[in-house]
């Protein structure tokens, strides 16, 4: 009974202390508080429209037919798209791109219209500048539209002067109808897509990053001893009294952020806010769990620093939001587990999109509380550094 109150007691003495070390440092103010914050606000307004409208295109019209010049007003009156200028030439079009006056450009060649009449097949062409990968490939999207309407109307025109009737048109044009539903994200919207998982990775980034700042500066001023001490020799109870303010404070954050995704903005949870805030919660505990991990292994204050901000980028890659997971390697789909965004994303996709029983995402959850067995496992490493490594600056 006496241990576990000893216990208890450094337990208080070691949150006390760190509470008093968070508030004389502004550096844990702006990297766990300002920054999360910030981003909170800066993605989502960032991307308010959820999907780019009116990117600026080009025409060049060679033809200047009524035909070229309806292609060229439908073209306008797409909601992606937005022809800001006519162009003479193919060239002038091209300079325009490199310039960045526009990101794609259609181009309709002279006798368009005659051959069309007289069923030579002229060729439609359109040009995107899929260096910016969002607008290029919507804009090749609504150009290709364009051009499969254009020569879909034509052919209906005609049918219709050789007497067909509108329904044998229409069954020729389009003999199967082809219905598109998208899941979970219906409106496209690319706010939706990109938001609901940089937040918690760029949450995570900081956890790391505090977590591997917080124990190795204990290295850095050499009061690692003192800290260690406290917790009666104990690294478990040591980095538990430590590290509790932290959970607080980044738990907090993290509610805010699912309470502004999911409450204000009104993104897609058709599970309930409950499982993403577990979900949360178990991020968090991963995150500062591998954070130990990595100080361990790189006792230095600044090698600690670039291993944490090194894999919390790498997060977003290899978590399968950007480009799926499938796709890559086989290798790479097996590191992508010691990545606890990875898991997250996956409990996002199953309860926020998916809205599944909770029973069908328990291995993600179980994934990120795994995470918490690193520390246990350098337990030994984290302590010889703390009384014996010698900081160089």
């Amino acid at each position: 009974m006496q241990r576990k109150t000893s216990h208890i007691s450094a337990f208080i003495t070691l949150v006390i202390r760190e509470c008093k070390r968070m508030v004389s440092r502004p550096l844990y103010f702006f990297g766990m508080i300002f920054v999360p914050l910030f981003c909170f606000l800066f993605f989502p307004s960032l991307m308010k429209q959820g999907l780019p409208k009116n990117i600026p295109i080009g025409l060049v019209d060679e033809d200047n037919s009524s035909l070229s010049r309806r292609i060229g007003r439908n073209l306008d009156a797409m909601e992606l798209t937005q022809i800001v200028h006519q162009y003479e030439s193919v060239s002038k079009a091209r300079e325009a791109i490199q310039k960045n006056e526009i990101y794609g450009f259609m181009y309709l060649p002279v006798n368009l219209s005659k051959d069309v009449k007289a069923q030579r097949q002229p060729k439609i062409s359109f040009y995107t500048n899929n260096a910016y990968i969002v607008p290029g490939s919507l804009l090749f999207k609504d150009m290709k539209r364009m051009s499969e309407l254009t020569a879909a109307a034509v052919n209906r025109e005609l049918m219709y002067a050789r007497g067909a009737s509108e329904n044998k048109v229409l069954a020729t044009l389009q003999p199967i109808v082809i219905e598109s539903y998208a899941l979970g994200n219906p409106w496209l919207n690319y706010s939706i897509y990109l938001t609901n998982i940089l937040l918690p990775g760029l949450l995570g980034l900081m956890i790391f990053m505090m977590t591997v700042y917080a124990i190795g500066v204990e290295i850095k001023d050499n009061t690692a001893r003192e800290w260690l001490s406290i917790g009666n020799h104990s690294v478990t109870l040591a980095l538990t009294g430590k590290l509790f303010p932290h959970t607080i404070v980044f738990f907090l954050m993290g509610a805010i952020y699912n309470i502004y995704l999911y409450g204000i903005l009104n993104y897609p949870i058709n599970s309930g806010i409950f499982p993403m805030l577990l979900a949360t919660f178990f991020f968090i505990l991963a995150s500062q769990a591998f954070g130990i991990f990595m100080i361990t292994v790189m006792p230095s204050l600044r090698m600690g620093l670039s291993f944490a901000s090194l894999w919390g980028m790498i997060s977003f890659s290899i978590s399968g939001f950007s480009f799926p997971a499938i796709a890559m390697y086989a290798p790479l789909q097996a590191v992508g587990y010691l990545f606890p965004l990875r898991h997250y994303y996956l409990i996002y996709v199953s309860q926020a999109l998916n809205g599944y029983p909770l029973i069908y995402a328990w291995k993600y959850y179980i994934f990120l509380l795994l995470f918490i067995l690193f520390p246990f496992l350098t337990q030994g490493r984290l302590k010889k550094a703390l009384i014996y490594f010698k900081y160089i600056p």
